[in-house]
């Protein structure tokens, strides 16, 4: 049971002597913290009370009565006590003590009415409480632990009302003639932690008194909660309150919205508050370590462990500004301090852990941060929320989620005449926030709890939690000089698992052989078998073979050998297979060309790569003319080609030389060559071939284009199982019923899609009851994230699919996921995993100092093993920019490529994607490096600022779109830009909207703000919003309600209510009025949820409908029946 609220630091300064106070003080002074004096705050009088029905809130009260209205009949603001009674108990005395603390405190005889949407408190005179008595004496012990937690819990599940409940509740229960517990309940609107303990203070005075039939030994109360609450708003006005505010707008001003921890539930859009506590303890030499530690650096313990629960925060969120909130008696005035009540406050405790500091740095920060909350803690925290008006949103609570508290002492046992009371702790199943840390100084060390939204995490990610939380502590008082990025959280078990165990994935290969000597042993097992077909061609194994044979002798012919690069420009045809065997063959290194690239960015790679010779086609010749290169045209030259020997091509290539080099977009506008070698691509064709169980007779699909990575996947595993690969007779994308045609004609059984084709695919097959055909048995899908509702309608097609991730940069898959046809059907909320990776690749997830981070938590993807590239063609710097030395292997050289996604591990070792961390996106299957369309935009001499994001304000339409500072006018500057990006850039990287603005958003730190830029009116993209006034006499009726209440003059229909300066307590005013104009109970969250006058007029008519009986529902869609479409729409609209 929590008797005080206070944290040790707090106490600490109010325990001060005057003298004390006074060198404190003035230290405050010397930082620029000009604390003001408790003598020069006035005097709480006692108000007058000639009328108790219309008295003033205090602001907490006030926060929580508006907070009771959001979410009405809630038990979330109860707060319970217990107590075990031991001996013989005297029930009229127990009774009388009750009845006597009810008398004296008039917060506990305190109801709250709403008055035109204002909320007033009424004091009722004093009514006996009857104290309900249990008797249980009859059950087994075991069974009577069972019905008291069921009592405890029912009591504290049970809501208050707040306008005619008593706000006090006492229950007893009777165990035995020996022993009795005692269930408190009150609603925090008239009390706090402080409040339990005066509450117990008093009962241990008045129950002797009353036992021994005396009068109450209580001195008669100085004071009532009411006073407090009329003085507090006196007091805190003009200068007062802007004192106060000065600083914690400084203070928080910037500080991030939401502190983003890792959750294992996605947050639902309007906040819940069932929880669940984690309790445990630390040992006393750990919590002796901890007090000694805060000695030697001139803190407090309450210090010590709020700057090791934020670098815990920091490790688990990677957000460097870190606001906690942590709660304060403001018991700082004798004539309260025995008051029962709503007192305690709240501080907001913001830390900058920027710098990777040292935990004694941090601590100093810290220090600093306490005490510039300390002198300016009278500002109660409901009042700072009103004046900060920070930006609303229904899921989570305003300013901070996470709470830390340290509690110094527990209530102790109470000795009464011939009776003990011991507290026993309380379960509230609520939570308040997203995480409450609790921490107890008691006689055998620090005591913890853990209190979590059961809505947003699982106890297992809470019991890995506090095991970091203690290993975290365990590191700190080792080596307090240590930064806190060195500081290891996990476990010895969990490193293992997460560096070893879950990286165990070596599996033999012939690292000596190249991929085409693998293609040649397929080619002497099925010379027959068909290798490739293109519409009406087709060739054999063998023909494939010595086609491709020609085609290299003639390009050996040519000078080419190992490491020459050789650019193929084709379509897709049975000549693009034959001329990527063929390069390989000849010992040369393949550079993909897609023919529907700009001639600006075939001439970029080709010049970066320096290629020696293009293979093409005659039509294509046209594309290539600015190409200082030797052109091979496969067609027209075929005559001369095919004089060359079809026998097997011997080159000097071995497994560590190129295979291909495949350009990917680069962030500085230049695109980038990724060269991958041999022996990568031997591990990857044979991994995948296992993967996928590719067979003789499977025909797989060549669906991607040849400057993507994907064909290496189409192709290899394919080719080395003696499969056919289908190419289709089109290079342009297939509507879904032409695709769905081209698996019936050609009996595909194997093909990979881009996710974003995949969802239109799935999506038309579930509109249209049709089903995957029955030649289908696997589908493989990668690219971007994959949506639950497609995958729930994929299993209802009972066809097995993979889920890939990889980079060109690891040979196409690094990680992939088996779906099979049979699995059990997904929540449609359900993000597929990536799942783990594939042979001799290794995986890690790091923070951005290389750590790895615990399971859950999003970290880096850094892959090592057998299937990284070489690097960067011709980039020295950027390869070793992004593949760096694997710090966690003990072989000479091996290296991990850092992907710039970010991840995290579930618990069963698999792996979910969440996105990159950097604004290079995946789109339709193309990965995009924003930075490169900018760099373009930025060339252009109207545009003066650009930034470009992808944005899904569609489901299942994730799109480009191009924010412009412009000097010209919007529509000249967008037509001028889009020409010239056509001209620069593939098609797929042509924004779909562009937006101008006149200046980009910046963050605190001066970073363009991509969170808060505006979503394009994907209807009219180039037209200017415009103003909208009320169309119908209810929409005039609400714009007429809210230019009273906001003093503004126009406001249009489509206006946020927020925006034009509302907050919480005119919110409830509004709902006020709207119910005395229009007859129609609205719940104060429906202000939130639709904050426009369109939404509500909407709102306010459902809910007319709503609160009809079934009668007048009846009349009224009888009514409607007979109306046309026209006639409805216009008594709607009156």
């Amino acid at each position: 049971m929590e008797i005080i609220v206070v944290n040790d630091f707090f106490q600490q300064i109010a325990a001060l002597s005057p003298e004390q106070r006074v060198i404190f003080e003035k230290r405050l002074k010397q930082r620029g913290l000009n604390q003001l004096r408790r003598s020069e705050i006035p005097k709480i009088k006692v108000h007058s009370r000639k009328d108790s029905y219309n008295l003033p809130l205090s602001f907490a009260q006030q926060r929580l009565w508006f907070l009771a209205q959001l979410e009405p009949n809630s038990p979330f603001y109860n707060v319970p006590a217990a107590v075990r009674l031991q001996g013989e108990l005297n029930f009229n005395a127990l009774q009388q003590s009750f009845n006597e603390i009810v008398c004296r405190h008039e917060a506990l005889r305190t109801n709250f009415q709403t008055v035109e949407g204002q909320a007033i408190a009424v004091i009722s005179k004093a009514k006996p409480l009857i104290l309900p008595k249990i008797d249980i004496s009859e059950l087994p012990l075991n069974r009577q632990e069972v019905e008291v937690r069921q009592q405890a819990l029912q009591e504290v599940q049970t809501p208050f009302e707040l306008t005619s409940d008593l706000l006090l509740r006492v229950k007893l229960l009777r165990l035995n003639e020996q022993e009795h517990i005692v269930l408190l309940t009150m609603h925090h609107i008239v009390s706090d932690g402080w409040s339990v303990g005066v509450l117990m203070q008093e009962l241990a005075k008045l129950y002797p008194a009353f036992f021994n039939q005396q009068l109450s030994p209580l001195a008669e109360l100085p004071i009532q909660y009411v006073d407090f609450a009329v003085w507090q708003r006196e007091w805190l006005q003009a200068e007062v309150l802007q004192s106060q505010l000065s600083y914690w707008r400084k203070q928080l001003q910037g500080a991030p919205e939401l502190l983003e921890l890792p959750t294992d539930y996605l947050r639902p859009a309007i906040q819940t508050f069932w929880g669940a506590n984690y309790s445990f303890e630390l040992s006393k030499e750990l919590s002796a370590s901890l007090n000694k530690l805060s000695q030697q650096q001139g803190s407090t313990l309450f210090m010590t462990l709020l700057a090791a629960f934020q670098t815990l925060l920091w490790r688990y969120t990677g957000q460097e500004d870190i606001v906690v909130g942590s709660p304060i008696a403001n018991r700082n005035r004798a004539e309260i301090e025995g008051l029962i009540g709503f007192f305690v406050n709240t501080l907001v405790l913001r830390t900058n852990l920027a710098g990777n500091p040292s935990f004694e740095e941090l601590i100093k920060r810290v220090r600093e941060v306490a005490l510039g909350a300390y002198a300016h803690q009278d500002l109660p925290f409901e009042l700072l929320v009103e004046q900060l008006q920070p930006q609303r949103d229904l899921s989570y609570t305003p300013l901070f989620q996470v709470m830390f508290v340290l509690h110094n002492f527990p209530m102790s046992v109470l000795e009464l005449p011939g009776l003990t009371l011991t507290p026993i702790k309380s379960e509230r199943k609520t939570a308040h926030f997203d995480l409450i840390l609790s921490m107890t100084e008691t006689e055998s060390g620090l005591e913890g709890r853990l209190e979590y939204n059961i809505d947003l995490f699982e106890e297992k990610t809470i019991t890995r939690m506090v095991d970091h939380w203690r290993r975290l502590l365990e590191a700190i008082v080792a080596n307090p000089q240590q930064r806190l990025s060195e500081f290891q959280l996990l476990t010895e078990s969990e490193q293992q698992q997460l560096l070893v165990e879950w990286n165990q994935t070596q599996v033999e290969y012939p690292q000596d052989k190249c991929i085409y000597e693998l293609f040649e042993a397929q080619v002497k097992k099925t010379p027959d078998a068909v290798a490739v077909v293109f519409e009406s061609k087709q060739l054999t194994y063998w023909e494939l073979n010595a086609r491709a044979n020609q085609l290299a002798h003639y390009l050996q012919s040519l000078g080419v050998k190992p490491e020459v690069l050789i650019g193929i420009c084709v379509e897709r045809s049975v000549e693009m297979a034959v001329a990527i065997l063929a390069t390989l063959k000849a010992g040369g290194v393949y550079i993909p060309i897609d023919p529907n690239y700009p001639t600006q960015r075939i001439t970029e790679i080709s010049k970066d790569a320096g290629i020696e010779i293009i293979l093409t086609q005659q039509h294509l010749e046209v594309l290539l003319e600015e190409q200082s290169r030797q052109l091979v045209a496969l067609d027209s030259n075929r005559s001369e080609i095919a004089e060359q020997p079809t026998d097997n091509c011997h080159s000097q290539a071995n497994s560590e030389n190129l295979a291909y080099v495949i350009y990917t977009s680069g962030s500085t506008g230049k695109p980038k060559g990724v060269a991958v070698t041999h022996q990568a691509l031997v591990n990857y064709a044979l991994e995948i071939a296992n993967q996928f169980k590719l067979q003789k007779s499977d025909r797989v699909l060549q669906f991607a284009s040849i400057g993507f990575d994907v064909v290496v996947e189409e192709l290899f595993p394919t080719w080395i199982k003696g499969a056919t690969v289908v190419l289709p007779g089109t290079s342009k994308t297939l509507s879904c019923q032409e695709f769905q045609q081209l698996i019936e004609i050609e009996q595909l059984t194997v093909f990979e899609l881009p996710t974003a084709y995949w969802h239109q695919w799935v999506s038309e097959l579930y509109s249209v009851q049709e089903t995957v055909p029955i030649c289908v048995r696997l589908a493989i899908v990668g690219g971007e994230r994959i949506l639950g509702e497609r995958l729930r309608q994929w299993q209802q097609l009972s066809t097995s699919l993979i889920h890939v991730y990889g980079l060109t940069e690891t040979t196409v898959t690094s990680t992939l996921y088996h779906l099979n046809s049979d699995a059990e059907l997904l929540e449609a909320a359900t993000e597929l995993p990536i799942g783990q990776p594939v042979a001799n690749t290794e995986i890690y997830l790091l923070d951005s100092y290389l750590q790895p981070v615990p399971v859950g938590v999003p970290g880096e993807i850094y892959l090592g093993g057998a299937g990284l590239a070489r690097g960067y063609l011709n980039r020295p710097e950027l390869t070793a920019q992004r593949f760096i030395p694997n710090p966690f292997s003990q072989n000479a050289g091996a290296r991990l490529y850092r992907t710039g996604d970010q991840a995290r591990y579930l618990p069963d070792g698999n792996i979910e994607y969440i996105g990159r961390i950097d604004h290079q996106v995946k789109l339709r299957g193309f990965r995009i490096e924003l930075g490169e369309i900018e760099s373009i935009l930025s060339q252009i001499p109207e545009v003066k600022e650009c930034v470009v994001i992808d944005r899904e304000d569609i489901p299942d339409q994730k799109r480009l779109v191009a924010y412009l500072v412009t000097e010209e006018s919007q529509e000249f500057a967008i037509a001028q830009v889009r020409s010239f990006l056509k001209s620069q850039l593939p098609d797929y990287m042509i924004p779909s909207a562009f937006v101008e603005l006149k200046t980009l958003p910046l963050t605190s730190n001066g970073k363009i703000d991509r969170k808060i830029l505006p979503v394009p009116d994907w209807t009219r993209l180039e037209a200017e919003a415009t103003f909208v006034p009320p169309q119908s006499p209810l929409e005039e009726a609400i714009a007429e309600i809210w230019v009273q209440l906001l003093n503004v003059n126009q406001i249009g229909i489509n206006d946020n209510f927020f925006d034009l300066g509302g907050h919480s307590l005119i919110a409830t005013q509004l709902v006020s009025r709207l119910r005395k104009a229009f007859q129609v109970e609205l719940p104060l969250r429906y202000i939130f949820e639709f904050p426009t006058i369109a939404e509500l007029a909407v709102t306010i008519v459902q809910s007319q409908i709503e609160q009809m009986n079934n009668e007048e529902k009846v009349q009224f869609l009888a009514a409607m029946k007979d109306l046309s479409e026209e006639e409805i729409e216009s008594m709607l609209a009156s």
